[in-house]
């Protein structure tokens, strides 16, 4: 569905439970109240609630708050839209009352909940219950107390953590909410950064929660964060869709989360806006051999190169995945970037930048030539002059080998190392070069002993970082 026109923003394509991503100070909170103030006045739709973020206050009960929502219904949906409200704990405790006095009032209009003595006012306890791990609410009166689980020690409000007081607090508001849905119109629950105060685990039982509100229910939630760990406890629910927001976007256009997204959601981390990314940029690449001659580069750098290689499942999709990732960069985080690498294949080795992604071509034909560049043949003990007399010789006695033809073409196109489709006869050349050691496992730990030992040569025609190129090996590896 869409919302269109809600005070100058539009919303496209919303699923069940839709998640807003974007910078401190890119107006994530204003789009959220201006969309709420928008159908809340709009008699199309049910209930609308509208969650703050920094809700502060303790979990204790203030008649006067109880006395000022008698008296004046909109003054706690007012209240709402400051960003930091102060007492917003005391109006939760305020709003169990009133989940009470819902429940029995659905009992009273519905003969078949009567009937069925296994629906009480518990499961509501022990919905709440559910997201905590230490502690438990129990009736008392009207209202409830806190008691270490499991035990009869009481606890007092003010004694338990942050994490605690925010799940009971945002478990009474969104049961509320549910309960006071309207079943012949959509209802909408706005949450602003819900992740506050709660560790990654308690944002993933929080979410579940959440699936769970709205699943049988006409309503939706729309949500604002900063968390990729409320990302990770969604991707698998079929109704989750995303946007990434930048400063001043109007428009938003609400996504599934995608298989390019399942694969670099969690190269970004637990919190997107740590400098984690920052120092560690993803490296899209072509494919999965590709990925693991960047993961040994990686580790046998001893920690020089900082990269997040992550494989695209081929050249068709890259476009895709730099587009998603310069879309998430440019949404959460200040001055990062990211690279992607592509064979060069048949074309030439120019390709310009996507946004904040900076993008490269091989010198060489493919990844497999690398195998062939002076560096690793060093490492592997052997230089181009002896590399070429044993594929001689192998050629002279495996004539009715698979890959005779094209070892025999690349030895009649003059053995041209650079230029030539190695695909095939990649573990053919690893064979006769008689380590037992695969290519990529060759290749990354010499890019990586390269980069570890800060190498500023290498730029001759059968180098190592002339095959990668100039452009890459200046940006990623800076080392010339």
């Amino acid at each position: 569905m869409n919302i269109a026109g809600a005070n100058g923003y539009t919303l496209n394509n919303l699923g069940k439970i839709n998640v807003i991503l974007g910078k401190n100070g890119c107006g994530k909170s204003t789009l959220l109240k201006k969309v709420e103030q928008h159908v809340s006045a709009n008699n199309e739709f049910g209930k609308i609630k509208y969650i703050t973020p920094e809700r502060g206050g303790k979990l204790t009960y203030d008649p006067g708050i109880d006395n000022t929502i008698a008296n004046n219904e909109q003054w706690i949906f007012s209240t709402r839209r400051t960003n930091q409200l102060s007492n917003f704990r005391e109006q939760s405790v305020a709003q169990f009352r009133n989940l009470e006095l819902l429940f029995y009032r659905e009992m009273e209009t519905d003969t078949a909940l009567r009937d069925d003595h296994s629906y009480t006012f518990d499961l509501y306890f022990n919905k709440i219950n559910g997201l905590l791990d230490n502690i438990e609410i129990r009736r008392d009166g009207t209202l409830f107390k806190i008691y270490k689980k499991g035990s009869s020690e009481e606890i007092k409000p003010e004694l338990i953590s942050s994490g605690e007081s925010e799940l009971i607090s945002l478990g009474i508001e969104c049961l509320v909410f549910e309960k006071e849905c309207d079943v012949s119109k959509l209802n909408i629950l706005f949450l602003d950064e819900p992740d506050v105060h709660l560790h990654p685990d308690l944002q993933s039982r929080l979410c579940k929660f959440l699936c769970d509100l709205v699943e049988k229910k006409n309503a939706i939630i729309i949500l604002a964060t900063h968390s990729t760990a409320i990302l990770g406890s969604l991707e698998d629910y079929d109704g989750m869709c995303i946007e990434f927001v930048s400063h001043g976007q109007k428009e938003l256009n609400f996504k599934n989360i995608s298989d390019e997204y399942r694969k670099i959601l969690p190269v970004f981390g637990a919190h997107p806006l740590s400098s984690l990314f920052n120092r560690s940029p993803i490296l899209l690449v072509e494919g999965e051999d590709d990925e693991r001659i960047w993961q040994h580069a990686v580790r046998s750098s001893t920690k020089k190169l900082k990269l997040y290689p992550c494989s695209t499942d081929g050249e068709a999709q890259m476009t895709q995945y730099e587009q998603d990732v310069n879309q998430i960069i440019k949404s959460v985080y200040d001055d990062a970037q990211a690279f992607s690498l592509r064979d060069r294949d048949d074309g030439d080795s120019n390709i310009d930048d996507l946004g904040v992604v900076k993008r490269f071509k091989l010198e060489c034909r493919a990844a497999e030539n690398l195998l062939l560049s002076d560096e690793v043949l060093t490492m592997l003990d052997l230089d181009w002059d002896s590399m070429v007399q044993r594929i001689d010789v192998w050629i002279s006695s495996n004539s009715t080998h698979p890959h005779y033809a094209v070892m025999l073409a690349f030895k009649d196109g003059g053995y041209d190392r650079k230029n030539f489709d190695l695909k095939q006869i990649r573990n053919d050349i690893m064979h006769i070069v008689g380590k037992p050691i695969a290519w990529e496992i060759a290749v990354g730990k010499t890019i990586g002993k390269l980069v570890f030992e800060g190498n500023k040569s290498g730029l001759e025609d059968n180098s190592l970082f002339k095959y990668l190129g100039e452009k890459l090996v200046s940006a990623v590896l800076r080392v010339v």
